[in-house]
């Protein structure tokens, strides 16, 4: 029995195995499957055949969608001349079991004042990608929840229809206080307050930039992947960058070099945050209610809802 199906069953390995020879990269045998840390949501695999290795996915059939959807932005993302994104090698189901195939890439984490700068003016240079309207011709994933993208014609729309009012429902669905999805509701309604002299371009964004979701490849080049990508504020990503930390100040300050923030920025990028905390509450729940409803009561606080 060869290395790898001690860790992948035989139809699983002969289908990568397809796979890959389609891809032009032809492999009489996986010599090695190892597993890997960091995947929170799939079981995730280096797998090596010669002189090559690749990223693998695996969950469950039934999440099939969710792989072809990080294909999809990932092939998006690779449109940015600046970014290093892994090639997507494919995406199937094989029995019981989704799987996707991604190069393998040599990753670093994102230190350093110099290519901290450096990343931060890929990302500058990503959302600079421009689309004519708010969305994405289909809906994806942000983490295990889904993420509907239907295109509307304002962003406070797009935000309040497509973001806040979706992980308010799922919220209500799972028991959440009432006052929370109050509160919440109230902030849709009173959402085009905070959008009165700011109407962005739609960029093209990553979706899901918090700092476990981007790197440095063997060049120190922006690493980004595990996209939930569509046409949005660019400020959304930044909101999300600055959620959970780990990016550094460099970072941060090349980015608002290379393209400055407009006005109000601080008071968005807490509404931005907020969808990622409703989607943790909604995930996770703990902590999460008590975060999002102070940002909530907060927001409220500052337009006089």
């Amino acid at each position: 029995m060869s290395a790898s199906h001690r860790v992948l069953d035989a139809d699983l390995d002969a289908a990568l195995r397809a796979l890959l020879g389609a891809d032009g990269d032809a492999v009489a045998a996986l010599d090695s499957v190892s597993e890997v840390g960091g995947g929170s949501i799939s079981r995730t695999l280096v797998v090596r055949g010669g002189q090559r290795r690749w990223f693998v996915k695996l969950n469950d059939a039934s999440l099939a969608a969710m792989f072809a959807a990080e294909a999809d932005g990932l092939a998006a993302l690779a449109a940015c001349p600046a970014l290093r994104v892994p090639g997507v090698c494919g995406h199937g189901v094989c029995g019981r079991k989704a799987f996707l195939v991604l190069e393998h890439l040599p990753l670093a984490p994102l230190r350093g004042q110099a290519p901290g700068a450096a990343a931060g003016r890929a990302l500058a240079a990503l959302h600079r990608i421009t689309g004519s309207q708010y969305g994405w011709p289909h809906d994806n994933f942000i983490g295990r929840s889904p993420q509907y993208n239907a295109v509307q014609p304002t962003w406070p729309l797009f935000f309040a229809r497509q973001r806040l009012l979706p992980q308010l429902a799922m919220a209500k669905r799972h028991g959440q206080p009432a006052r929370l999805i109050a509160g919440g509701e109230r902030l849709v309604d009173a959402l085009p307050a905070l959008f009165v002299d700011h109407q962005p371009q739609a960029s093209l964004l990553h979706g899901d930039l918090w700092s476990g979701n981007a790197a440095l490849d063997e060049k120190d080049r922006l690493a980004l992947f595990d996209p939930a990508v569509y046409w949005g504020d660019r400020e959304t990503d930044l909101a999300m960058s600055e959620l959970f930390g780990g990016f550094p100040d460099s970072f941060h300050a090349a980015y608002r070099d290379a393209w400055p923030l407009a006005d109000g920025s601080a008071q968005r990028r807490l509404l931005y945050q907020l969808y990622h905390v409703l989607n943790h509450l909604n995930l996770f729940g703990g902590g999460y209610l008590q975060q999002a409803e102070r940002m909530i009561g907060r927001l409220l606080a500052d337009i006089g809802g």
